[in-house]
């Protein structure tokens, strides 16, 4: 972080014992040349004092939302806006809980709330703490939000407990600061498309098919274009997964309204991604009114019909096709199914997943992809969607920086 890229950092620390880590954070930012604002939660005063940390950053350090001096200039909105980065080391279960529900009854989680700048989170918690499901959900929660997760580490505990839970290092997640802060905006200018999700083809007014995909996946993807600087249009069927920042968002519920949205933006965009899990078929006719069962008869029968093939009718667009870049999620014979797929769609690349394999594909928070394209392929390793989804992105560039040569 040189003088003349110069980064304004805000370094929240909450209540916990790793908050005198904090002090060594501080020391390494100040020794990369940044300038450091310091807020304290209430709870984190108990472990480092004020007089400490504004020593070792060299201001004044920041504890309440309503100290009269700071709030005639709007402290906190002061503080949001003059923030490169956020990071907040140590982040334990409440605040991160606190955070997820949007709340703001403190400095930091209101400063949080105001800023547009990126947010960095440390966890550090006891690992039962850590392991229970709540915990767990809102980091996924947090982490679809756009808001970079740091550790924790695994290893022995304040309280003499060995499991994860343990704050990274000073210089792990000054590292991790250093690449987001440096991270290069070269997609301005390029736009991508990506569908993500489920579909839903009515039955009648109460019930539908539809599938268990989360669109983890496709908004992985997304927030990974977007941090680069790409316009990214994200067509979402039903799900709760938040917007990533700086993504456009288009909700549909049915096949065909995916299908319409994607032909729309498909030729106005350089990229297209089929990542949605698409029924194939749809109810003939959808009843006006819900359908009773019958004491007469132990079944009901649907007729089905074909629903349009989105990823294959974009990639043989006649004017202004995208680079197509289409999803296999498999149960058996991936390799084949998805090189089948490659080329009777006439894709530019497929990205398999195998949906049965154990703690991955739908709904998973990690997963693991085999990529196919005319000339090669290459498999990428089980991992967290978020991760995944940077390494697919450099994937499709340079197939995508390839096929613009030959062009």
């Amino acid at each position: 972080m040189a003088d003349k890229q110069k980064k304004r950092i805000v370094v929240g620390i909450t209540g916990g014992i790793a908050a005198y880590k904090s002090i060594e954070l501080i020391r390494l930012l100040r020794k990369a040349q940044a300038e450091v604002r310091v807020v304290l939660t209430p709870a984190a005063e108990a472990f480092v004092t004020p007089l400490t940390l504004q020593a070792i950053s060299g201001n004044a350090v920041s504890t309440s939302l309503l100290d009269p001096q700071a709030e005639l200039a709007m402290g906190h909105i002061e503080l949001a806006k003059w923030a490169d980065c956020v990071v907040i080391a140590p982040a334990s279960a409440d605040f991160i809980a606190r955070l997820t529900v949007g709340m703001a009854n403190d400095l930091l989680s209101t400063l949080c709330l105001a800023t547009a700048a990126p947010i960095l989170l440390a966890p550090a918690m006891n690992q039962q703490m850590f392991a229970q499901t709540i915990t767990q959900a809102n980091l996924t929660q947090l982490s679809a939000r756009g808001i970079q997760l740091i550790g924790p580490a695994t290893g022995e505990q304040a309280c003499g407990d060995i499991g994860a839970g343990r704050m990274s290092e000073p210089e792990e997640i000054f590292s991790a600061l250093q690449q987001r802060l440096l991270q290069k905006q070269d997609l301005v200018g390029l736009g991508v498309v990506i569908t993500a999700g489920p579909t839903r083809e009515a039955i009648d007014p109460v019930r539908y098919i539809s599938n268990h995909s989360s669109g983890k996946m496709g908004f992985a993807i997304a927030q990974a274009f977007a941090e680069r600087g790409a316009k990214v249009s994200l067509i979402a069927g039903p799900t709760t997964l938040p917007t990533p920042r700086n993504v456009h968002r288009i909700d549909v519920e049915s096949a065909q309204q995916m299908w319409q949205q994607s032909l729309t933006l498909a030729c106005q965009n350089q990229i297209f991604i089929g990542c949605a899990a698409v029924a194939d078929y749809r109810v003939e006719q959808v009843a006006n009114q819900k359908i009773k069962k019958s004491d007469d008869s132990n079944e009901m029968i649907l007729k089905l019909v074909k629903n349009p093939d989105i990823i294959a009718d974009v990639a043989n667009l006649s004017q202004h096709r995208p680079f197509t870049v289409g999803f296999a999620a498999e149960t058996q014979q991936v390799a084949e199914y998805a090189q089948s797929k490659l080329q009777g769609k006439k894709l530019d690349m497929i990205c398999a997943n195998d949906v049965s394999a154990q703690g991955q594909g739908f709904n998973a928070e990690q997963n693991a992809l085999h990529l196919f394209w005319h000339t090669g392929n290459k498999q990428l390793a089980l991992n967290h969607k978020n991760i995944l989804a940077k390494q697919l992105v450099n994937e499709i560039l340079q197939q995508y920086q390839q096929s613009q040569i030959k062009e």
